[in-house]
């Protein structure tokens, strides 16, 4: 048996869809979160001073940690976090049968949170934008092209599963993924559900799987 320990803010950010993973599987974890000025003690813990990093220890007490492949910067922090949140999401998917099956579907599940990824990324450059002035087209722009772009593309993959999914298999990490990040629109969510109506079906599956619908009542709402 593994003991899970999940390192993060106390926040949703890069962490939620790790804790997404768990909750589906139904696997208990230790959900740790600090604030910022606790960090400088809980970095000497991470394996590459990075959050968040996962923490397994087995029945010997051997312990392994999971941790960054890059750090954050100003330049690379989309390419950042796309590889941050991926690396132990796609670790654990393995670990609890939510990966696709085959190698072929394997390979769809890579592209496709790969694609969500570029799509997170978007969402979160305009959300930290300090020029109000620019954050505002930015954010126009945003709804108005981008986010279409990229939910007419997995609307159509959808479309195409019976599952309602994105894959023919059944739930994937990525579905979790577009979950997380969908919560991540504004007030104009449900204007951007009623056009695409597979997506919308996709996210409510998620939101209505009760391990899922646990999770969302019970987390902390920061």
């Amino acid at each position: 048996m593994v003991n899970y320990k999940l390192y993060y803010f106390n926040a949703k950010g890069r962490a939620e869809l790790i804790r997404l993973i768990f909750a589906t599987a139904a696997q208990e974890f230790e959900d740790i979160r600090f604030e910022t000025n606790e960090w400088p003690e809980f970095k000497k813990k991470a394996p590459l001073a990075q959050a968040p990093f996962l923490e397994m220890i087995d029945d010997k007490d051997r312990v392994f940690r999971l941790g960054q492949s890059l750090s954050i910067g100003k330049n690379n922090i989309h390419l950042t976090i796309k590889i941050l949140i991926n690396s132990k999401a796609r670790y654990l998917a393995r670990i609890f049968g939510i990966a696709g099956v085959g190698r072929e579907e394997q390979a769809e599940v890579e592209s496709y949170g790969d694609f969500i990824s570029d799509l997170f990324n978007e969402i979160v450059k305009v959300r930290f934008e300090k020029d109000e002035n620019l954050k505002s087209k930015l954010n126009t722009r945003l709804y108005d092209e981008i986010i279409p772009k990229y939910l007419q593309i997995l609307d159509d993959i959808v479309t195409r599963n019976e599952t309602e999914y994105l894959c023919k298999s059944g739930i994937t990490w990525p579905d979790l993924f577009l979950f997380c990040t969908l919560e991540w629109l504004d007030e104009r969510r449900s204007e951007i559900f009623n056009k695409f109506s597979h997506v919308k079906v996709l996210e409510g599956k998620i939101r209505g799987n009760p391990k899922v619908a646990e999770w969302v009542i019970n987390r902390p709402k920061n």
